[in-house]
């Protein structure tokens, strides 16, 4: 509303007393007071409004609560440490390191990545249950967790816990392809997805594990199960193999069924809460957690629930070997495998993320990236990670990158294509700058939060 302009001056308030105080003040006790306490209190009655007292500080904030660091900004910015159980068989004796679990991780290790400022690190880890029956607690694995968690709160990085195998299901469900070549086919194992028994178990593993680390304060999530990937494997990759990678196709022909993760895991949400209520618990689709399958997830009736995918797309470029790297980032190829080229760039990249935006609207609920990433030596790699970085930041998503790599050099030497503290140079082994590394660290360091 507009006021129309006055035609005489507005009254003036009456100018309030200069030392109001001195109104308060009983005359009649003056008399009374001694010599001292009457020229301290002149002195003070004097004093100017500037040298009063200042005001208290306005209370700090509370802390963020678990299920606060993934519902608002993105608050969680850090990358993946990744282990799996040693098998000297195959391994050697150096390779994989000394310990049952490997490769190891030092204290060190996880100091730099806190100093380069992530302030998350998502543990890729074998479940703390033994794949074969009868399925019980696998005592090097736990104290394997329980040791990197130590470290992971004394660098001051919150955590989630990842596991990748458990009960009816090996590691080599990420590798399956590759039997033969360095491993028999007695080291498959994916009968978690025909197998009830294994099913529960699972979801039993899940609650001694919340039961275990539900105190731990930076603990802030549960992820159930790394990349569900019945579509591909079945129960069996060389036997049973199912090689679905359409989403409706296979929800059509297998909802509903032990292959179904959206029957499964409930289960362990429900096995979960049953000891913990409020840890968040993050669950990613079928699919190996693609973008293409989160509108396929289908929510659970519980409020503490992240959901998450994992975006290498396009694979293609982001997975290309030396020296055949024919596609960069900003360019032209077939990037969804229909025979023609399409332009990938940032609006190919938010193209991408509207199914997460969708998934968003239509629930209500929270996403995350806990996994994304390229090889090192991709041409554009920067500007790619920089252009999916920032998309991330623009919808409140929290991310953690593949890979923060371990400092053990027989590892380190020979597997090292998402080391970026390596550079674009396939054959560089040793630390050097780069334009990718100076783009993690950048958004790094507008972390604000730590444990």
């Amino acid at each position: 509303m507009v006021h129309p302009p006055q035609t005489t001056p507005p009254r003036q308030p009456r100018r309030p007393p200069r030392f109001p105080h001195l109104l308060r003040f009983p005359a009649s006790l003056l008399p009374l007071l001694p010599a001292s306490c009457l020229l301290l209190l002149a002195f003070c009655l004097l004093l100017p409004a500037s040298c009063a007292l200042p005001p208290s500080p306005s209370p700090s904030p509370p802390p963020p609560t678990k299920w606060s660091l993934w519902t608002g900004p993105t608050a969680l910015r850090g990358a993946n440490i990744y282990q799996r159980r040693v098998y000297p068989e195959l391994d050697g004796p150096n390779f994989m390191g000394p310990g049952p679990i490997g490769p190891p991780y030092t204290q060190e290790d996880l100091d730099r990545l806190a100093a380069l400022g992530a302030n998350y690190v998502n543990i890729s880890h074998p479940g703390l249950f033994t794949e074969e029956p009868p399925y019980v607690l696998d005592p090097d694995a736990e104290a394997n967790l329980d040791r990197l968690l130590k470290m992971a709160a004394d660098a001051g990085l919150y955590a989630v816990i990842s596991f990748r195998t458990g009960p009816g299901r090996s590691e080599f469900t990420f590798f399956w392809d590759e039997v033969g070549d360095w491993f028999d086919a007695s080291y498959l194992n994916d009968t978690v997805w025909q197998d009830p028994e294994a099913q529960q178990a699972w979801a039993e593993m899940w609650r001694y594990t919340a039961q275990r680390y539900r105190d731990n304060p930076i603990v802030v999530g549960y992820d159930l199960m790394v990349e569900p990937n019945a579509n591909e494997v079945g129960s069996d990759a060389l036997h049973d193999r199912l090689e679905v990678w359409d989403p409706e196709e296979f929800y059509a022909e297998y909802g509903g069924t032990l292959y179904d993760w959206n029957r499964l895991y409930p289960e362990i949400v429900a096995a979960v809460r049953e000891v913990d209520p409020e840890t968040p618990i993050l669950v990613g689709g079928m699919g190996y957690s693609a973008v293409e399958w989160l509108p396929y997830l289908e929510p659970v009736d519980d409020p503490y629930v992240v959901y998450t995918v994992h975006q290498y797309e396009p694979y293609v470029y982001t997975h290309q070997e030396p020296p055949d790297l024919t596609r960069a980032y900003p360019g032209d190829f077939d990037a969804d495998w229909d025979g023609e080229p399409e332009r990938v760039d940032r609006a190919w990249l938010e193209d991408l993320l509207a199914t997460v935006d969708g998934f968003r609207e239509e629930h209500g609920v929270p996403v995350a990236v806990n996994e994304f990433g390229l090889m090192r030596w991709e041409p554009g790699a920067d500007v790619f990670l920089a252009d999916q970085m920032d998309l991330f930041e623009g919808r409140g998503l929290n991310y953690a990158l593949w890979l923060w790599e371990t400092s053990w050099k027989p590892y380190a030497e020979e597997v090292n294509a998402f080391n970026f503290r390596l550079g674009p140079d396939p054959d560089n082994t040793t630390e050097v700058p780069s334009d990718l590394m100076d783009v993690i660290t950048a958004y790094w360091s507008r972390n604000t939060l730590r444990p």
